[in-house]
């Protein structure tokens, strides 16, 4: 199965960090190739990455990881890279297959949380969201995640950012099919922004969202700062300690198969 990875943006928040987020150095290498080696240590087996910002740069760097992986890496550049996130998933439509795992450039995660995604499937749904609920989790910054309310079945009821009530958080890891690409084109068509959380709640209104519950795996958005010091520290810890404090997280890095 291939990873649909969503790096087309400019990064702003991590600008004194990098001046472009996708190839930021995290513990000795960019922070997009931390993502394509885990979806790799998950089972994937190839990367369709929507580019925009800086592309001719980060389209260099992705040819040269797929020449050292001897991987296929396929590049897709979106030209409205700097409107909502969505547009980068529908302009990789055509690159993809009827199923496939959306995740961001710049979240790190344990590897275990997508092969247990896509071992679990669908079931039905055309999107399947991988959630964290643990609300009091410390790597979350409250200000800025995308907020989820679910309901019977896990089903997705809301979600968007600053939503009241929630129950969990978006992780940025999709098991998604064309069907939330449809549903981005058909948000856009009927004058909506084109995100993500749109097409996602496009789907959950006609029922075809689900949630998958990463319980206490490591997962952890590299937004600003504040998050790319936590990276840091996450990455450099030795496996036997990888462990966040107080919440029993496997860390980044030392999942199954790092």
């Amino acid at each position: 199965m291939k990873g649909l990875i969503v790096a087309a943006g400019q990064g702003t928040r991590l600008r004194d960090v990098a001046p472009l987020k996708p190839l930021a150095p995290l513990q000795g290498k960019p922070l997009i190739a931390h993502v394509m080696h885990s979806g790799l240590a998950a089972g994937l087996d190839g990367f369709v990455v929507v580019t925009g910002y800086q592309s001719e740069r980060l389209e260099a760097y992705l040819d040269a990881f797929a020449k050292a992986e001897g991987i296929q890496v396929t590049a897709v550049f979106n030209p409205r890279w700097s409107e909502r996130n969505g547009l980068s998933v529908a302009a990789a439509g055509p690159a993809l297959d009827e199923t496939f795992v959306l995740m961001m450039s710049d979240h790190l995660f344990d590897p275990e949380i997508v092969r247990s995604l896509v071992a679990s499937g669908l079931w039905g749904a055309e999107t399947v969201l991988a959630v964290d609920r643990r609300l009091g989790n410390p790597l979350v910054d409250l200000d800025d995640v995308t907020r989820v309310q679910t309901g019977p079945g896990g089903a997705i009821r809301r979600i968007g950012k600053g939503l009241e009530p929630y129950d969990a958080f978006d992780t940025g890891l999709f098991l998604a099919s064309q069907g939330l690409v449809r549903a981005i084109r058909d948000d856009v068509a009927r004058g909506g922004g084109g995100s993500i959380s749109e097409g996602m709640q496009a789907l959950a209104d006609r029922g075809a969202a689900l949630t998958f519950d990463v319980g206490d795996r490591f997962w952890l958005d590299v937004d600003d700062p504040s998050a790319f010091g936590q990276a840091e520290e996450a990455l450099a810890a030795p496996p036997a300690a990888a462990v966040a404090a107080g919440s029993g997280r496997r860390l980044a890095g030392h999942g199954a198969g790092q």
